[in-house]
């Protein structure tokens, strides 16, 4: 065994972007679930992170959280035929913008109608289901933008990781519009990477869990 744990829930965004990397690579690794029928798992990330959430990456005597920073860490010390990131220090800067979008301006909107439905689910918040619609459509234009004008790398890498859950949950959400053909391919492909399949799969027995509903399909 190579001593690396993740925490994590097989239906969570952020726990299959520091899953991607570890399956792409054929990285050995123990999951362990955090689910309320699991207690010691939750008690154990909520004394090791600092706001008690999940993923969780222990790696010997090394605690690593966030999803981004998990990523990171398996690039530099568990590498694999996979790259997530790039040599050249100005790609790998351009690759963690790229995440800090996906992160930032696709998943995290999207999260603002799933919380509002979470805590409302018969009354959701207007303002908030709009905020994330508006968020998300725009965030979608501008990627198809952008991708008119860049390439991703057709391998699991930092971006990649970041892309994949965010666009698969965030259409869930907001369905990416006609008008982005580009976004919507994107989705597809990323969605037919081996490691995303695995993460999907895996997942599905938890599609109940989702606030909105989950759509009939994916």
């Amino acid at each position: 065994m190579s001593g690396l744990v993740l925490y994590g829930h097989p239906f969570s965004s952020y726990t299959w972007k520091a899953l991607m990397p570890l399956y792409a690579n054929g990285t050995d690794f123990e999951f362990r679930n955090v689910d309320p029928s699991v207690p010691g798992n939750w008690d154990y990330v909520r004394a090791h992170h600092p706001a008690g959430k999940f993923p969780l990456l222990l790696d010997g005597e090394r605690t690593i959280f966030e999803s981004t920073a998990i990523v990171e860490w398996l690039a530099a010390r568990h590498p694999g035929p996979a790259p997530l990131i790039p040599d050249d220090p100005a790609e790998a800067a351009a690759a963690r913008m790229t995440d800090r979008f996906f992160d930032r301006y696709i998943m995290d909107v999207a999260q603002l109608s799933v919380n509002a439905h979470i805590a409302d689910a018969e009354n959701p918040d207007p303002a908030a289901l709009e905020t994330a619609r508006t968020g998300l459509l725009h965030g979608y234009r501008w990627l198809e933008e952008w991708l008119g004008r860049n390439d991703l790398p057709p391998h699991v890498s930092l971006v990649s990781c970041a892309a994949m859950p965010s666009l698969f949950y965030a259409d869930w959400v907001e369905r990416i519009p006609d008008d982005c053909p580009m976004v919507r391919a994107l989705r597809a492909e990323l969605l037919a990477l081996p490691a995303a399949v695995r993460c999907i799969e895996d997942a599905r027995p938890y599609r109940a869990y989702f606030p909105l509903g989950a759509p009939d399909r994916d």
